[in-house]
């Protein structure tokens, strides 16, 4: 598992796969406040997640180890969000 957040309340996981674009994030973040309203941790299974674009990215970027955990990350991802986090630092 990715974050910095240690797991205080139970988890849910949520599988996010196929393709997300910025249309799609209004509902991915629904779900997510839905899990914490519940005293939930979510934690989001990426592992068959095979395109996205930036906004999504950096939903992952911005709410990882805040709103959420991120498990299962496909490299691409990884390596993205890796690359615009050193952008950002630089």
């Amino acid at each position: 598992m990715r974050g910095g957040r240690e797991s205080v309340h139970p988890t849910i996981t949520i599988r996010v796969s196929g393709k997300l674009f910025v249309g799609h994030l209004a509902y991915l973040d629904q779900l997510v406040q839905s899990a914490a309203q519940c005293k939930l941790w979510p934690l989001l299974n990426l592992e068959g997640l095979g395109e996205l674009d930036r906004a999504a990215l950096f939903y992952f970027i911005n709410g990882e180890g805040h709103d959420f955990g991120i498990v299962f990350c496909p490299n691409f991802v990884q390596e993205w969000m890796d690359h615009e986090r050193s952008d950002k630092a630089a």
